[in-house]
């Protein structure tokens, strides 16, 4: 019989695909509950806790690479020597409201201001005009500007975005990740939104 702590069961849990875990939960005697187990809800389960690879992107890492995924809810970084780290991610609240394909970090921005684009205020027009940084800040601490512009990597106050469809189009992450993060971006990193 395996004897394991919960916290490290669910550590076990969350890194391993679906149906694996489904065998692994019935191997130390814990019971999913039925909806868990079908296959058609296996993908939302697992989606966000998979790794991919770089060389499916990108030719080569050059100053870095980072692969944020609409699907999953996910961004993937890869330092230039390799390292991988793995974010939990808000993403566009529509499919009209996310770009797909190739960009790069053209800036990196600490504690930036916020200005609501035209299409926003278009469809809201009691935003205001600029945002300073601070609680209020859509973009959090941080913001990682990309070429496409009114794109953005950044931050968010607001914890509970994160793993949802929240954005107008930007990628966001937690304040404390995108901290870190952005000590690990170059400008010039490689990205790729899917």
């Amino acid at each position: 019989m395996i004897i394991m702590k919960r916290r490290n069961f669910l550590a076990a849990a969350l890194s391993t695909p679906f149906l694996a875990r489904a065998g692994f939960a019935e191997e130390v005697g814990l019971t999913l509950p039925d909806e868990l187990k079908t296959p058609e809800n296996a993908r939302n389960n697992i989606s966000s806790f998979r790794t991919i690879d770089w060389r499916d992107h990108f030719e080569a890492l050059g100053k870095g690479a980072i692969v944020a995924d609409t699907v999953s809810r996910a961004l993937h970084f890869w330092s230039p020597e390799g390292d991988y780290k793995l974010y939990p991610t808000s993403v566009p609240i529509s499919t009209d409201l996310t770009r797909r394909g190739y960009t790069s970090v053209i800036n990196k921005v600490k504690n930036p201001t916020w200005t609501p684009t035209p299409s926003m205020r278009e469809r809201d027009p009691s935003l205001p005009v600029t945002v300073p940084a601070g609680p209020a800040n859509p973009l959090g601490v941080r913001a990682l500007y990309l070429s496409w512009q009114y794109y953005r990597i950044h931050g968010t106050h607001d914890t509970r975005k994160i793993g949802r469809r929240s954005s107008d189009g930007c990628i966001g992450l937690y304040n404390e990740q995108i901290v870190d993060l952005y000590d690990r971006v170059a400008v010039g990193t490689q990205v790729k939104l899917i």
